[in-house]
């Protein structure tokens, strides 16, 4: 674990995840997201974010939880994963909490061959999973969105900044 120190907190129905804050760029509201043909299957499609194509990742289908459409309330958090920049669809942003290291635990020393979660931490109102958002796609997914942002006008994480370049131009 790196030394994590601040993490923003959101929800999935009922569960509580957080991401390190240096990894966040933003949160913004949920917006119609534009189904992008051949994505892995964690890709719910692609967003515009203030002029960057964006791939929206589906934790739910990640952590198996019952499929839901967004909704207006819902949220994306626009993070640094995987070498690109993604977001996440979430149900709600709770906030900023401190976390020292040492309050962390990882999952490894709760159960062995978790990888999409890279710890735990404890707080007042209950437990919040960090996941490793490096890990939550594989390499062939990875490849996936390549080829399928490719024919958008680009490749590889920065294919969303060729493409508004295009349309700047349009």
């Amino acid at each position: 674990m790196n030394n994590v120190d601040q993490l923003l907190v959101f929800a999935l129905d009922d569960q509580y995840y957080a991401l390190r804050l240096d990894a966040v760029e933003r949160v913004v509201r949920a917006v119609e997201v534009t189904p992008l043909p051949d994505a892995p299957e964690i890709v719910r499609g692609i967003i515009n974010v203030q002029g960057r194509i964006v791939p929206v990742i589906d934790l739910r289908r990640c952590f198996r939880f019952p499929e839901m459409e967004i909704r207006l309330s819902d949220q994306f958090v626009v993070s640094s994963a995987m070498h690109r920049t993604v977001a996440f669809a979430v149900d709600a942003v709770h906030g900023v909490v401190h976390c020292p290291e040492e309050a962390v635990v990882p999952v490894a020393e709760i159960l062995s061959g978790v990888e999409a979660v890279e710890g735990v931490v404890k707080l007042t109102d209950g437990m919040v999973l960090i996941p490793d958002i490096d890990k939550v796609f594989s390499p062939g997914d990875e490849t996936r969105l390549d080829e399928g942002l490719a024919g958008l006008g680009g490749s590889g994480p920065e294919a969303g900044d060729k493409l508004s370049e295009r349309e700047n131009g349009c």
